[in-house]
């Protein structure tokens, strides 16, 4: 007999890999952090002696899922500004407010609230573009959640960095710093196209190389990104960043939206084996377009699931991405055929682990991977009755019905409940941010005279 940590014993089990696997009644055996072996739950009772065992007879056990793409300090901003364009909403709304509102302490805060959201909402691994990626380094492994931390540029002063050249050498101190760290991976993590010069990509490109990272960046997210680099550069952005040498980097680029995209882009993509991530509710929300994720697909373009930040969606849920990026997949190309359910958890999972390049750690249930798995209770009413538990996971289920999250096994989300993260705290703190952000944005009544 074995000796193992921890035995969690399912319902079903979803490993991802192989594809259109269910496992019934079988359990999980985890030693140091790592899955050991999945075994039917009868051979597991005689081969391994756990210290710990978990009985879940009513649950799916999924590969922990992945936020390709979101800017976690940002959920301190949730439903400030709505119903707008996104240019004017950032322009107008969201930049003003961070300008005087962002710092260590509102990353730190807007972090910590960021990471309980998602551990709730069964995410395992989140892939983070903000400011004071130091102090997000610091928060996440606190929390023990895995992560690729983004080293942010931009071409204008913020509070972390005063030019480009700042912010490109607070991003090597930070990668040099945390490099070695188990849970963390970074990404140079320059805005957008638009907040970039082509001097500033250049240099980010030789940083990019000389540390081995990828770069993650917004692209091809509205029409009028694409037409204004047009006017500016006589080129879309896509074709601009294969010329300054981004789209041949290894590992190769996350591309984050890319809902403007001619054929020929898409076999641009194809040849660089660039990364796409898919964030549809934000993309909804702010009317930017829909990503053609079927010919994405079809074409052999690795694809995973984003929410963006809580600014702009306003959660950071991926199982509802998942829920509407299978639907809105189908509604687009008018087949229902496309995107099926046991392909969109790969997009939320093992696609996601693909294009944060760490699909060798995490992404799916197999031996020898890190043992980061989320709990799905399937047993109320609003998931009966049970015929096909990938199916109902992906056009049935919502996040409330994620009961437990381990993190290279460390039990995170125990029965709703947060074993590394204050929720009175979060919750107060939140609640003074807002009233902080308010009053720094609300304009001052002036006093009169009158006679």
């Amino acid at each position: 007999m074995q000796n193992v940590d921890t035995l969690i014993f399912a319902g079903w089990i979803v490993p991802v890999e192989p594809d259109h696997t269910i496992y019934e009644q079988h359990a999980i055996a985890i030693r140091e952090g790592k899955i050991v072996a999945i075994v039917p739950s009868r051979e597991a009772v005689s081969q391994f002696a756990a210290k710990i065992s978990h009985r879940l007879p009513t649950h799916l056990l999924i590969p922990g899922l992945i936020n390709a793409h979101t800017h976690a300090p940002m959920n301190l901003l949730r439903g400030f500004a709505d119903d707008l364009p996104l240019q004017e909403w950032l322009t107008t709304k969201i930049w003003p407010a961070e300008q005087a509102n962002v710092s260590a302490e509102f990353v730190a805060d807007g972090t910590k609230l960021a990471i309980a959201e998602m551990l709730r909402s069964g995410v395992t691994c989140y892939n983070d573009m903000y400011f004071f990626p130091d102090v997000a380094v610091e928060v996440a492994s606190q929390a023990g959640i895995r992560a690729m931390i983004g080293l942010i540029l931009v071409d204008f002063p913020t509070p972390w960095g005063k030019d480009a050249d700042d912010y490109l050498q607070k991003a090597k101190q930070v990668y040099e710093q945390y490099q070695h760290h188990a849970l963390i991976r970074f990404a140079l993590a320059p805005h957008a196209p638009y907040t970039v010069s082509d001097s500033s990509f250049t240099a980010l490109k030789s940083l990019a190389e000389e540390l081995n990272i990828p770069v993650h960046i917004h692209l091809h997210e509205t029409n009028t990104e694409v037409e204004e680099s047009v006017q500016q550069h006589g080129e879309r952005p896509l074709s601009r960043l294969q010329k300054l040498g981004l789209l041949s980097l290894s590992p190769p680029l996350i591309a984050v939206h890319m809902t403007q995209l001619h054929n020929e882009e898409i076999e641009l993509l194809v040849k660089h084996q660039i990364n796409v991530v898919h964030c549809p509710e934000s993309n909804l929300k702010l009317a930017s377009g829909f990503c053609p994720v079927a010919k994405l697909l079809k074409a052999g373009v690795n694809v995973a699931l984003g929410t963006d930040g809580a600014a702009s969606n306003d959660d950071l849920d991926i199982l509802g991405e998942m829920h509407t990026a299978a639907l809105l997949t189908k509604g687009i190309s008018r087949d229902a055929r496309c995107l099926p359910a046991a392909q969109a958890l790969r997009l939320a999972t093992l696609n996601g682990a693909k294009a944060l390049g760490i699909d060798h750690l995490t992404g799916s249930l197999v031996p020898g991977k890190a043992a980061d798995i989320t709990a799905i209770d399937l047993q109320d009413l609003e998931t009966q009755p049970l015929y096909n538990p990938i199916s109902q996971l992906v056009y049935a289920v919502s996040r409330d019905k994620v009961t437990d999250v381990w993190v290279a096994g460390k039990h995170l989300l125990k029965s709703r409940a947060l074993t590394s993260l204050d929720l009175h705290d979060l919750k107060t703190k939140t609640h003074l941010w807002r009233n902080k952000i308010l009053a720094s944005v609300t304009p001052k009544p002036t006093s009169s005279l009158s006679s």
